[in-house]
């Protein structure tokens, strides 16, 4: 299973192992990873579920389309280049290790 390792506003870590084709924001949520309040329950409708993706693992994701580029525009913290909202992260093999920033504030 890949492994998504969560940095947390305190600077620690949780790192979480993941079932292929499960979302970043469903592991987050499954295992009470505080931070990520995924208040829409992953149909990107609500910017809740923003983190910051490492630069090593940005160019391995598919592009943010228009919906989540939409939503990034108004997150509650800094929009950064590897922001991204985890619910439109699919984990895969190839992504195992993501590591993941959780933003100062959601809401």
């Amino acid at each position: 299973m890949p492994t998504i390792h969560y940095i947390l506003k305190d600077g620690s870590t949780r790192s979480i192992d993941a079932k292929p084709g499960s979302s970043v924001m469903e592991n987050a949520v499954r295992n009470n990873v505080r931070g990520i309040d995924a208040e829409c329950g992953g149909s990107c409708s609500c910017a809740t579920c923003h983190v910051y993706v490492d630069d090593a693992f940005v160019a391995l994701l598919p592009p943010a389309d228009d919906m989540e580029n939409d939503l990034l525009d108004g997150v509650a913290s800094e929009r950064q280049p590897g922001s991204r909202l985890s619910c439109q992260i699919t984990m895969t093999a190839d992504l195992d290790g993501l590591t993941v920033r959780v933003p100062e504030t959601q809401i």
